[in-house]
């Protein structure tokens, strides 16, 4: 039997401008269930509504209409609630830069709640499990691209979340090192954290991900494992069957394909 963490039941929204002119649709009535403790990606070309849904998701936005239930019970009725049990990796991260890479992780744990004594304890925890002994007196600046995606990480975590959003966590980073990265995002799915990740990675979210959803013009056109996808468009890849759907998103075998099991 599947344990949904989050249920996402018709959700819309429309980005206005100052005046009230509808300016973009982002999303259209998306449906969605997320599983415990499984990786999922969002997937779809630039404007496709992936981290529009994150960040909903998130709270960083509210959606037009629709809502995001959490135990059964709308988030916006639970709000802080439920930003206890998230964590979020965003691709422009905001970070106090007069604090070191320790001083970070503690300040992120009070601000959730812990007290300084267990904040720090979390924290060491944290620098010992992403290797971030040798800059845990660092400044953000100091890091490379990867050790700062591990920090990011490690921020994410401080407060021990049961849903983790990453918005495309190895852009730009060197191969070998996006490599390193996936163990990391894979030692989550170990510790039963449900993630939600963002990417235009393909053999990232192929490697990684439990199940895909392939977004379009803001519509959910496909849930569904990797290998499913492989096997019912009869591709060697996730790549090629991306590929597939970018020349056709609207075909009735990706509708055929949404899975929700």
């Amino acid at each position: 039997m599947t344990h949904n963490l989050i249920e996402i039941r018709a959700l819309c929204k429309t980005y206005r401008d100052r005046k009230g002119r509808e300016v973009k649709k982002a999303l259209h009535g998306v449906n969605l269930d997320l599983h415990r403790g499984e990786i999922f990606g969002l997937l779809g070309v630039n404007g496709a509504g992936k981290t529009t849904l994150a960040s909903i998701m998130a709270t960083r936005h509210p959606p037009t209409s629709g809502d995001v239930l959490w135990q059964g019970k709308s988030i916006y009725r639970q709000l802080s609630a439920y930003r206890q049990i998230i964590g979020l990796c965003p691709q422009t991260p905001n970070i106090e830069k007069r604090l070191n890479i320790e001083e970070n992780l503690v300040f992120v744990g009070t601000c959730y709640g812990l007290d300084k004594k267990s904040a720090r304890k979390e924290a060491h925890a944290l620098i010992e499990q992403f290797d971030l002994g040798e800059y845990v007196h660092a400044e953000i600046d100091d890091l490379s691209g990867g050790y700062r995606q591990r920090f990011l990480i490690a921020r994410a975590l401080v407060h021990k979340p049961e849903l983790v959003i990453l918005d495309e966590p190895t852009v730009g980073l060197d191969p070998h090192i996006r490599r390193e990265l996936w163990e990391v995002i894979r030692a989550l799915k170990a510790r039963n954290i449900t993630v939600v990740l963002t990417t235009h990675y393909l053999d990232e979210a192929e490697y990684l991900s439990d199940r895909v959803c392939l977004l379009h013009a803001g519509l959910m056109r496909t849930v569904d494992t990797p290998e499913n996808l492989k096997k019912l468009h009869q591709k060697n890849s996730l790549e090629e069957v991306f590929l597939k759907f970018v020349d056709d998103p609207n075909s009735e075998i990706f509708k055929a394909a949404t899975t929700e099991s």
